[in-house]
């Protein structure tokens, strides 16, 4: 229980002070409950809460709050912001106490019978109860023990490879029985992330880097977008904390003037639709500090050039067979008060997003000559976006609304697929994620006249396999609107689409390379698994004649470690070696044998120059590699470990400096990589491989020098732009080791400086120095080397 503290002894007047917030919070959330319930589910919540109170009574959270405040906490997310029933709510409640206390799976399943507490709340998501079959052996049946069993962290997590990334895939097995589990998963990441202050600063990276690689895509996914917003809004927080409070900071002291403009914008909106007699609710809504910041970087422009800020969202209030024909309406009155942008028109009505969203977008000139961007939807659209997947449930088999009723179903259908012969939990993450952000779709008709919607991308061979595996695996020929077209044509809306089959195709590793889809990657690489592995039995036997012609030894008992010691990564890929003939046997007469089995000849000595930890951790350089130092003495603190040293280095892709902070990456051979927080591998390593990532910080360090070089982007004013930056460089105490500056021909220049710092601080203070210049576009730092 790593999250989780015993409750030291308290007076009796302290746990009357803690029974009666308890109480208080418990109460609260009843209050926040909207959907109706009947004594049953009353009974059901009340129940769930007595549970979880007295199963973590001895319990504290790492902010000393009794722990029994976060299941209650989890379970008003699920009900204000996700928007969950009784059901959902109670398993909030008990989601940590079988993982946490004594609690059993079978003590739940006896308190929550379904035949007492039947699961009937038709508009709570509970999308495949076919799939379900009753218990073996007499079992009870509880679907609130399923959904709780979903949410637990299986014990046996530690024995594999990748522990974290095998528990995200067993969330999302878990999902396809219930999908309330994944829902109630983003709630409890959401508290946490809310809380996370209290936790350690690696403990808080590990975390955030978790969440934005697994949990914010699948929030996207599920349409849970005030979710998303607030996880990236976090990460951003905890990674790259200044920028995050800068943003915040001057967010905060242009409201004023941006709510003025929005009342301003609007006002001639509101009066026209009034007139047209359309209901509807029309305000400003601002971007989030995530998104602004990823503008900032991606246009490499500061915060006084983001001009939209906020969107403009016009929400209506009609019918479902109205929605379209508003929605319109709408528009036409938006565009005769201001003059429309076409190429930045979106009609996401039309076609949907893949995760439900449909709204129109429009951008407009407005007042003073900035771009607005306005959002066009009606209330149920609304609530599918902003509460994603639990809202669309509830329009589902509602006349009117039936058109994207499946959405979530092909998604659900899709993942299950997906989940399917995937035996390394980090490849499956991997298109999992790439899957997830699919922002814009296309609408392909097959010979038939049937609609597949596909991510904007997609090729031919994509829609091979969304029609079925055995089609796309089969697929010799495609056709395009009558025409022949490679397998990699990138298809567009409307386009018509003929799929040849052959049963003598076979898909190739080429494949891979022309579809963007996980089904189709997934189906490609178990089609060349399958082809793998009988290629393998051939290299196994011949491997198995040798072995014994040369050694008397079986196969069975030496393949694993001959693949090992032969540096292959896998016996598959050693056996496929051996069948394509690409293995020399005359590697095998260096190994000996020692009664059934070959032993490895013994290593060579190390030579001097290899690298050794010295008295303080730090490696004398391997031969061959520079690490230049300009009179440092330092040392790095591993995992807080006295007595115990690292050897380690400093990992060339962020080369990090005195002051930053910083992590441990532990290698094979435990020596470790020292990478700055803010890495652009940081993400990935903390969230796949956070069994490998040691704690480190800075320890007896002489901020000596440092080199880094800046690349100074600007608008060419003429004479002075040398003269004023070299002179800002200097005026800050900074040495420059270089310095030169050319323009071009379109008014720009760009100048390279190479700097001696000795802290971030310092490096930043001369960054912020020159971007002060109106001139001056970007400022990009590029660290030469680790010190």
């Amino acid at each position: 229980m790593p999250n989780v503290h015993l409750l030291e002894p308290l007076s009796e007047q302290e746990q009357d002070e803690e029974r009666k917030l308890i109480n208080s919070m418990y109460r609260e959330l009843l209050r926040c409950i909207k959907v109706p319930m009947n004594e049953t589910d009353q009974l059901l919540v009340r129940e769930a809460f007595e549970l979880a109170a007295e199963a973590h009574k001895v319990q504290r959270r790492k902010d000393g709050t009794p722990y029994i405040t976060h299941p209650i906490q989890v379970a008003r997310i699920c009900i204000e912001e996700i928007g969950l029933g009784p059901t959902g709510i109670a398993c909030a409640l008990l989601h940590d106490v079988v993982e946490d206390t004594e609690i059993t799976l079978e003590e739940i399943r006896q308190r929550f019978p379904d035949s007492k507490f039947p699961d009937k709340y038709s508009k709570e998501p509970d999308p495949n109860k076919k799939v379900i079959k009753e218990p073996k052996g007499g079992k009870i049946r509880s679907r609130v023990a399923t959904i709780v069993e979903g949410l637990t962290k299986l014990d046996s997590l530690h024995e594999y490879q990748y522990p974290q990334a095998e528990n995200i895939r067993r969330v999302l097995e878990s999902m396809l029985t219930d999908v309330r589990v994944v829902l109630i998963k983003m709630a409890d990441r959401l508290h946490n992330m809310r809380t996370i202050g209290a936790m350690t600063p690696e403990k808080q990276l590990k975390i955030a880097a978790e969440t934005d690689s697994i949990y914010t895509p699948l929030a996207h996914q599920l349409g849970l977008y005030k979710i998303k917003t607030e996880f990236q809004d976090n990460f951003l927080k905890i990674t790259n904390r200044p920028a995050y409070q800068s943003l915040k900071d001057k967010l905060a002291e242009t409201k004023e003037i941006r709510e003025a403009y929005i009342a301003r914008f609007i006002q001639p909106i509101k009066t026209q639709l009034a007139e047209y007699g359309l209901e509807a609710e029309v305000f400003g809504r601002p971007k989030s500090i995530h998104s602004i910041h990823e503008k900032m970087v991606k246009k490499k422009v500061g915060f006084e050039q983001i001009y939209d800020l906020f969107a403009i969202r016009i929400v209506l209030d009609v019918e479902a067979k109205q929605e379209r024909m508003a929605c319109w309406q709408a528009y036409a009155i938006v565009t005769d008060c201001y003059k429309p942008i076409p190429e930045r028109q979106k009609d996401w009505i039309s076609i949907p997003k893949t995760n439900g969203y449909e709204s129109l977008h429009i951008s407009v000139v407005g007042p003073d000559g900035r771009f607005v961007e306005v959002q066009i939807r009606t209330n149920r659209m609304d609530d599918i976006a902003e509460r994603g997947f639990a809202a669309h449930w509830k329009y589902k088999g509602v006349q009117g609304f039936g058109s994207q009723a499946n959405i979530f179903d092909r998604w659900l259908a899709d993942l299950r697929e997906n989940l399917k012969d995937k035996d390394n939990p980090v490849e499956f993450i991997a298109d999992f994620q790439s899957a997830m952000y699919v922002e814009d779709a296309v609408q392909i008709f097959t010979p038939k006249g049937d609609i597949k919607i596909l991510p904007r991308g997609a090729t031919a061979l994509d829609f091979a396999f969304s029609i079925h595996s055995n089609v796309g695996s089969s697929c010799q020929v495609v056709k395009v609107a009558g025409v022949l077209q490679p397998f990699n044509y990138k298809l567009q809306t409307g386009d018509q689409v003929e799929i040849i089959t052959s049963k003598n195709q076979k898909p190739t590793e080429d494949w891979l390379l022309y579809v963007i889809t996980s089904r189709a990657k997934t189906r490609i690489k178990a089609a060349l698994n399958e082809e793998k592995r009988l290629r393998a039995a051939d290299g196994k036997e011949i491997l198995a004649r040798k072995l014994h012609n040369m050694f008397k030894v079986t196969v069975d008992d030496n393949v694993d470690q001959l693949s090992k010691w032969l540096n292959y990564p896998n016996r598959l890929e050693f056996l496929c070696a051996i069948a394509l003939g690409q293995f020399n046997f005359s590697q095998l007469k260096k190994f000996k044998v020692d009664g059934n089995y070959l032993t490895q000849p013994e290593p060579a000595p190390k030579q001097d120059n290899e690298t050794q930890p010295n008295e303080v951790g730090q490696p004398t350089p391997v031969k061959g590699r520079s690490r230049k130092k300009t009179g440092l003495s330092q040392a790095v603190i591993i995992n807080d470990e006295p007595g115990v040293y690292y050897s380690y280095q400093f990992a060339n892709c962020c080369a990090p400096i005195p002051g930053e902070a910083i992590f441990a990456y532990l290698n094979a051979d435990q020596t470790a990589n020292i990478h700055r927080a803010t890495c652009s591998n940081a993400k990935f390593l903390l969230s796949n491989y956070a069994y490998r990532i040691l704690k480190a910080e800075w320890g007896n360090v002489v901020r000596d020098k440092f080199e880094t070089e800046l690349i100074i982007t600007g608008r060419d004013i003429g004479r002075g732009v040398i003269h004023q930056v070299s002179g800002c460089i200097e005026s800050l105490g900074i040495n420059m080791q270089s310095f030169n500056m050319s323009g071009d021909e379109g008014g720009l220049f760009q100048g390279n400086v190479i700097l001696e710092v000795s802290t971030p601080e310092h490096l930043n203070l001369a960054i912020s120095a020159l971007k002060s210049f109106d001139y001056v576009i970007d400022v990009k730092e590029i660290r030469l080397e680790a010190p």
